[in-house]
């Protein structure tokens, strides 16, 4: 059955589907919710003022919607419920009023003010939830569509009566009495009960990590087989190279650059995640194992996330290899046709020694002669399928995988189990500790003196803020409202930038370039700041909310900072949970915060928002749901060995 076919499901619809990652039915039907609103109706004797309160009642007056600014609006009406009279107000939801009529039954949730019997509705339900507890599925949506179309579309599909196969073997399911895999899948995308969604919730997670680790051991059995590329590079010529480098090497990256050399100089393939704090100097690393790779005349590929990145890291090898013969080329989405097809022709027949660019290396039509090695930087953003696929472009080639995003040790060998871990603790010692403070609101004008007094000085400044536009839910500072206080703060002295998930591919390399030139000099932005970005020249970065974001994530932030000899400053500003937040004041180490973010986060709430930095998993959370991950790792080891 093709998804186009169902009710509703144009041309369009099918575009941001895709744009999703949903392309077929089974994509359709396993792309969870990732979180369950529970909505209850409110006990109309118990409610208070300032509660949020949920009330089911009967419209009493036709709504009045006012429009203002460019996309913003308010609607009121009056709704009778419990023979109260309330007047409801709520904001840019104006495409309700449709639905919304006298005599109409409705739902409202929002937070109620006695004085006013007023009702603030963050939400409207255009129906009566009834008596019992409403379960909601939301689903991760995009600015084209919407977690209530992706909803509709889920359960049409449902009701065509499409077969849902189990994917566990079944002494699995009878060992832990797992429900089957058809009512787990009906159950989550249109709950009945919380009694009933927990079990259906509980087989997804496990079937997921399940087939999950099914395929790192068939990787890992897969990569035993493998034979590597001959190579004769003495250590001598791997030392001198180190030698003429412009700083020292750290005894971390000693022993992981022996790792490595004793990995590549072996009959087995290279197959090696390396783990590294933020500033600790993997990068290098990288390039050494470039190097070993040149001397066994191989071509090399490294492939970043960004177009930025890739473009430091080109330049960056330009200058360690200047002394040396080596051709090193740039392969990226943003050049032209002409640009890349002179490139591919050159590593077809072998002229290119070094590559380095984008997802665009290992595309289809991009062939190597003779490829020895592939490197992926932030490799968390390449799953399981990704790293098959990779082999794919050479025969049997050494991968070096990178990440700044340190995870505890049992953890890694669980996730990666197909591959061998190196760790990079210690940071290069002309790198300064970046000084670190939390603050509330009402110090805000320290922070602005501080911001001044780098920008007085040349310096650049990263401002991050965690929602994009206003919301009725919240009251987290947004990317606009901040950008308009900071330009009246200095008076627009100084270029200001803007950088947000809404925003396409292209407008984003576009601003993070700018200010990479310092063409731009404050940058105001979400979180998609966290990687690739290395701009020596930026000393501040002020997190606006911080308490919303985990300490890992405080930490790869703060990683954009204290990227050169300059003093450089992380400022957090929020007024709640700061007691957290000192952690990071107290220590620079990425290990010893990722344990401590993983102790306190790892157990959350069912219904809590996902991690995003669980890339992998549609349904399972590897930090809340550890002990099941480890549970799973033994009855994979089992079922591998009794098949």
């Amino acid at each position: 059955m093709d998804i186009s076919s169902l009710r509703g499901v144009g041309a369009k619809t099918m575009t941001y589907l895709n744009e999703l990652g949903i392309n077929t039915i089974d994509d359709l039907i396993s792309y969870y919710p990732f979180r369950f609103n529970v909505i209850k109706k409110s006990d109309s004797k118990e409610i208070r003022s300032g509660n949020e309160i949920t009330l089911v009642g009967v419209v009493e007056s036709e709504p009045t919607l006012f429009k203002y600014g460019k996309t913003k609006d308010r609607m009121t009406f009056r709704l009778v419920s419990d023979d109260n009279i309330f007047n409801i107000t709520i904001f840019n939801r104006g495409f309700l009023k449709k639905g919304i009529y006298i005599g109409k039954k409705i739902t409202v949730i929002g937070k109620y003010d006695l004085k006013n019997s007023s009702i603030i509705a963050s939400d409207i339900k255009l129906f009566d939830i009834g008596n019992k507890e409403y379960i909601e599925p939301i689903y991760h949506s995009s600015a084209n569509i919407s977690s209530k179309q992706i909803s509709k579309i889920i359960s049409a599909a449902l009701k065509t009566g499409i077969k849902i196969d189990d994917k566990l073997p079944l002494y699995i399911k009878n060992k832990y009495n797992l429900t089957n895999r058809s009512v787990a899948v009906s159950e989550v995308h249109n709950p009945t009960s919380l009694r009933t969604l927990n079990p259906a919730i509980n087989y997804l997670k496990y079937e997921e990590l399940f087939l999950f680790l099914e395929k790192i051991n068939i990787l890992k059995e897969k990569n035993k087989k493998l034979i590597g590329n001959d190579r004769d590079v003495p250590k001598k010529e791997v030392l001198e190279f180190v030698s003429s480098l412009p700083f020292a090497l750290t005894d971390d990256q000693k022993k992981v650059v022996y790792e490595i050399y004793e990995d590549m100089i072996s009959k087995k393939v290279m197959n090696r995640l390396l783990q590294g704090d933020v500033g600790s100097g993997k990068t290098i690393v990288a390039f050494i194992s470039l190097f070993i790779n040149f001397k066994s005349k191989y071509q090399g590929a490294l492939m970043a996330p960004t177009d930025v990145l890739a473009r430091q890291h080109y330049n960056n090898i330009k200058n360690i290899f200047k002394n040396y013969n080596v051709n090193i080329e740039l392969l990226t989405g943003k050049m032209s046709n002409k640009e890349k097809n002179l490139i591919k022709e050159k590593l077809e027949n072998g002229e290119i020694d070094i590559i380095v660019g984008t997802h665009a290396l290992f595309s289809k039509d991009v062939a190597y002669k003779k490829l020895g090695l592939v490197i992926t930087d932030e490799q968390h953003r390449f799953g399981v399928r990704q790293r098959a696929n990779l082999r794919k472009k050479g025969k049997n080639p050494d991968v070096l995988y990178m990440s700044a995003t340190p995870i505890p040790r049992t953890f890694a060998l669980t996730l990666y189990g197909d591959m061998d871990v190196s760790s990079i603790k210690q940071k290069p010692q002309d790198r300064k500790e970046v000084e670190t403070f939390v603050k509330n609101s009402n110090q805000i004008k320290d922070v602005l003196s501080k911001m001044l007094n780098e920008l007085s000085n040349k310096h650049q400044i990263y401002v991050v803020v965690p929602l994009i536009e206003e919301s009725a839910k919240s009251d987290m500072k947004n990317v606009y409202e901040i950008s308009e206080n900071i330009k009246k703060a200095f008076k627009n002295k100084f270029k200001l930038g803007l950088l947000h998930g809404k925003m396409t591919s292209l407008e984003k390399e576009k601003v993070m370039e700018d200010f990479y030139k310092n063409n731009i000099q404050i940058l105001v932005s979400t979180t998609v700041i966290e990687v690739g970005l290395d701009n020596k020249n930026a000393t501040v970065m002020v997190v606006f909310d911080s308490d919303r974001f985990g300490l890992s994530t405080l930490h790869q932030l703060r990683g954009r900072v204290g990227r050169s000899h300059l003093k450089s400053y992380f400022f957090m500003i929020c007024d709640e949970d700061k007691e957290r937040l000192e952690v990071l004041t107290q220590t620079n180490d990425g290990f010893l915060i990722s344990e401590y973010d993983f102790n306190e986060r790892g157990s959350g709430d069912l219904f809590g928002v996902r991690q995003s930095g669980d890339v992998e998993f549609k349904i399972a959370n590897i930090k809340r749901d550890l002990k099941l991950l480890q549970r799973v790792d033994v009855d994979v080891k089992e079922y591998f060995e009794n098949v």
